[in-house]
C-alpha cells in the first residue's frame, strides 16, 4: 500500500531517531557478544552531534562510609579538602568522626567504622594483630613540636637536645596535656617516659584537658603554658595563638599517620568497598600531591609529607 506524502515526509524524519533508539537498545537485550556491544558503542559514537565519541563518566562507587580519625586531620583543615575531593570523585558520602587515636582505633575494634586514619603505630600493632584493621597503608608524616609561651620561662628554646628541653619545662611549667589517650597524648607519655620524668609527680602544673589538639592549644596559650602538639594543627592555628615553638626535630617527634579498612570479615556490615576506595584515594598521585601542597603557600613549609610508597624506617631522612 502507497504511503501518503506526509507519511512518507513523517517517516523519513523519525526514521534517524528510531534507528539511534535501536542501537542503544542492544546491550539491554540481555546478549553477552562482546563484538555486538563494541559495535554498537562506536556506532553511536558516530551518531553524537560533534562528530566525535562522547566522554564516558567516570563510574562512581555510590554509597556512603564513617571515617574515624584523630583531630588532627580534622583541625588542620586537611580532611576539609580530602573528603569533597573523595565524595566527587566517588560518589561516596563520608562522615567523619575526630577523636583521639585511642577512640578512633576502639571504633574499629568494636565495627563501628568503616576506615581509620590514626598516628600512633605502636597502638596500631595491637589492633592489626587482633584482626580488627586490615589493609593498612601508609599515608603521610608530619611531627610533634613543643610550644610555649613567648617568654619561654623554662628556657627550652636553648635546649641542647629534647630530653634537656623537657627536664626544664617539668621544672618550670605550666604544661597541658590533651589526656585524651589520642595519638598526641600516647607520644608525650612516652616522650616524659624517655627522658626519665614522671609526668604526674614531676611536671609543675600539669593539667589535662581531655578535649582535641585544637581546643588544648587554646587552653595552653591561655594559660601561658608548654604543650606538646602535630605540627599540621599548631601552623593552622597559629595565627589565633601567641604560642611559639620552643623544640622540634627530634627522631622521636616523628608523626606517622596510616590508614587502615576496618576488617569486613569480622564485621559484616562495615562498608568495604567504601572503606577501600577511601584508602586508594589517599594514596593516589593526585591526592598525594594535594597533601602535600596542602598550604604550604600560606606558612612556607608543608602541613604533611606524603609517603605513600614509602617504608617507615626511611621516613625523617
Amino acid at each position: 500500500m502507497r504511503r501518503s506524502f506526509a507519511t512518507r515526509r513523517r517517516f523519513a524524519l523519525l526514521a534517524p531517531f528510531a534507528l539511534f533508539a535501536a542501537l542503544f537498545a542492544f546491550p539491554a537485550c540481555g546478549g553477552d557478544d562482546d563484538d555486538d556491544v563494541v559495535a554498537t558503542a562506536t556506532a553511536a559514537a558516530t551518531l553524537a552531534p560533534t562528530g566525535t565519541p562522547s566522554p564516558t563518566p567516570t563510574p562512581k562507587l555510590g554509597g556512603s562510609m564513617i571515617l574515624a580519625t584523630t583531630t588532627s586531620t580534622q583541625d588542620s583543615g586537611l580532611l576539609d579538602v580530602l573528603v569533597p575531593m573523595f565524595t566527587k570523585e566517588m560518589g561516596v558520602e563520608v562522615k567523619v568522626i575526630a577523636v583521639g587515636t585511642g577512640a578512633a582505633l576502639e571504633m574499629g575494634a568494636k565495627g563501628d567504622a568503616d576506615a581509620v586514619l590514626v598516628h600512633a603505630p605502636a597502638s596500631e600493632k595491637k589492633y592489626v594483630d587482633q584482626g580488627d584493621l586490615v589493609e593498612g597503608v601508609l599515608v603521610m608524616h608530619n611531627d610533634f613540636i613543643i610550644v610555649g609561651p613567648a617568654g619561654d620561662p623554662a628556657k627550652a628554646k636553648g635546649s641542647a637536645d629534647l630530653k634537656a628541653a623537657l627536664v626544664a619545662i617539668a621544672a618550670a611549667g605550666p604544661f597541658i596535656s590533651r589526656g585524651d589517650d589520642s595519638g598526641t597524648h600516647k607520644a608525650e607519655l612516652q616522650l616524659w617516659k624517655d627522658a626519665g620524668i614522671d609526668p604526674k609527680a614531676a611536671v609543675k602544673d600539669r593539667a589535662e584537658t581531655g578535649q582535641g589538639m585544637g581546643a588544648t592549644l587554646n587552653v595552653a596559650d591561655q594559660r601561658l603554658a608548654y604543650t606538646l602538639t602535630d605540627r599540621a594543627t599548631f601552623l593552622a592555628q597559629s595565627k589565633n595563638l601567641k604560642l611559639i615553638v620552643v623544640f622540634e626535630g627530634a627522631s622521636s617527634l616523628l608523626n606517622i599517620y596510616h590508614g587502615y579498612v576496618v576488617s569486613p570479615t569480622k564485621f559484616p556490615k562495615v562498608q568495604a568497598a567504601q572503606a577501600r576506595a577511601f584508602l586508594a584515594f589517599l594514596i593516589a598521585p593526585e591526592t598525594q600531591k594535594v597533601i602535600g601542597e596542602f598550604k604550604k603557600a600560606e606558612f612556607g613549609q608543608s602541613l604533611f609529607i606524603p609517603d605513600a610508597g614509602k617504608r617507615v624506617e626511611d621516613l625523617g631522612k
